[in-house]
């Protein structure tokens, strides 16, 4: 048997350099738990010169990440350069081609090659470990792969970005605008220069393409998920929801319908004092929804070099055990081909912020159109005007339904847009009862 597996490892950022330091604080302890020696022998990054933190003198260095992954200087492949193409794609279809097993953090290029990549690495009889791709240490992947594997999942949520929920915490326990915060978690490096990847809800969507795969024995779909980030949410909408009993929360969302899976991503109120509600900071949650097991939630960490290096390593060590399976749950050739559930499926409550014109019958118009497509008021909260002395002051007027379908929904705000009662477009947020 051979006592070294032999790792070659590509991207040396904050993660790379994670995996270095952890297999170097804790050579003993990984050596014990994989039952061979497992050691960095050799590594590709763009900057061959560029000061790091570690040593790296001794390894064999790679210009070419392609040609790491072929080479046989290296037993396992470690891909964690991300991004969805090349060089990060090419490298990992030459390693799997070359009967090498992979590790990978790269959420993108799973959730737009997952199925293919899946096919390849099952057609060469080696494995695709992935569960630092979502969630950073929290071990979301092996919980619904291995964990759940006698449970039918119905329904999987949570929130997958730490800069979101920093930016919508600090808000709300601090009362600063979005671009304030934002600027902020760029100084502290908790959100990039541009940030829309991240705030524009894009991040979790690349992360939920992979659960949902994974949940509902499905292919790997990132275009059927509905996108919205958390740009447009104000100090207005964060107060509100915490009058009525609510946080708001960017969350992941899939649910199998007998109609279709149904994914999305989006803003939402959560019940204060539930578990997800109290995640804050740069954390994340996923709860699940098994018919067996019941609800259960993972929270940890999503992101970092520890957090995701702890998950990295728990990849190798299971490649060095010999524990193999398929990508993504299921044999990829049984992967069931995706089928979007209508927008009709999804029922839920609604938050609706409006900006009324404050004369004699607009709050009556609101509510007939409101009855017309068969929506039910839970509460509702009417703020004083906006503009004392204008000719045509306006009043917001927030309000919180009962569930109903968002085809329902929608129906109506484009009714109210259009009636001239509101001085501006009707904000809606969903709410999540959990």
């Amino acid at each position: 048997m051979q006592k070294t597996l032999r790792l070659g490892l590509a991207g040396l950022g904050t993660v790379g350099g994670g995996v270095l330091e952890l297999l170097a604080r804790h050579a003993g302890l990984v050596t014990a738990r994989a039952g061979k020696t497992v050691e960095v022998t050799a590594v590709s990054a763009r900057d061959k010169m560029k000061k790091r933190a570690h040593d790296i003198s001794r390894l064999r260095w790679f210009d070419d990440s392609v040609a790491l992954a072929k080479s046989d200087a290296i037993d396992v492949f470690v891909e964690l350069m991300g991004g969805e193409g090349d060089p990060a794609k090419a490298a990992v279809e030459a390693a799997l081609a070359s009967a090498k097993p992979v590790v990978t953090a790269n959420k993108a290029l799973l959730a737009h090659h997952g199925a293919a990549l899946a096919r390849l690495a099952e057609a060469k009889g080696v494995a695709l470990n992935f569960e630092a791709s979502v969630a950073g240490g929290i071990p979301i992947i092996k919980t619904l792969r291995e964990g759940l594997a006698g449970n039918r999942v119905g329904k999987l949520f949570g929130i997958m970005n730490g800069t979101c929920n920093y930016i919508l915490t600090k808000m709300a326990n601090e009362g600063r605008s979005f671009a304030d915060v934002l600027k902020e978690a760029q100084a502290l490096g908790y959100a990039e220069a541009d940030p829309s990847f991240d705030v524009g809800g894009f991040d979790t969507a690349h992360k939920l393409a992979v659960l949902t795969s994974l949940a509902f024995g499905s292919e790997v779909d990132l275009a059927s998920i509905s996108i919205e980030g958390i740009e447009a949410i104000t100090l207005a909408d964060i107060g509100n929801a915490s009058d009525m009993g609510y946080k708001i929360k960017l969350l992941g969302v899939a649910v199998a319908h007998a109609e279709g899976i149904e994914q999305r991503v989006h803003p939402t109120l959560v019940p204060k004092g539930s578990p997800v509600a109290d995640t804050d900071g740069v954390f994340n949650a996923v709860v699940v929804k098994g018919d067996f097991a019941g609800d259960l939630m993972l929270e940890g960490r999503g992101a970092g070099a520890h957090p995701t290096a702890s998950a990295v390593v728990a990849d190798i060590v299971d490649i060095a055990r010999g524990n193999w399976r398929p990508a993504f749950g299921v044999p990829a050739a049984d992967l069931k081909p995706y089928r979007a559930a209508p927008t009709k499926a999804h029922e839920g409550g609604f938050y609706v912020a409006l900006e009324l014109h404050d004369r004699p019958g607009a709050v009556a118009a609101i509510a007939r159109i409101l009855a017309d497509e068969k929506i039910s008021i839970e509460s509702i909260v009417q703020r004083g005007k906006q503009e004392k002395d204008a000719p045509r002051a306006t009043a917001p007027f927030i309000l919180i339904t009962h569930d109903t379908l968002e085809t329902a929904m929608r129906a109506a705000l484009s009714r109210i847009e259009t009636d001239g009662h509101v001085a501006s477009r009707p904000r809606m947020i969903r709410i999540e009862r959990l």
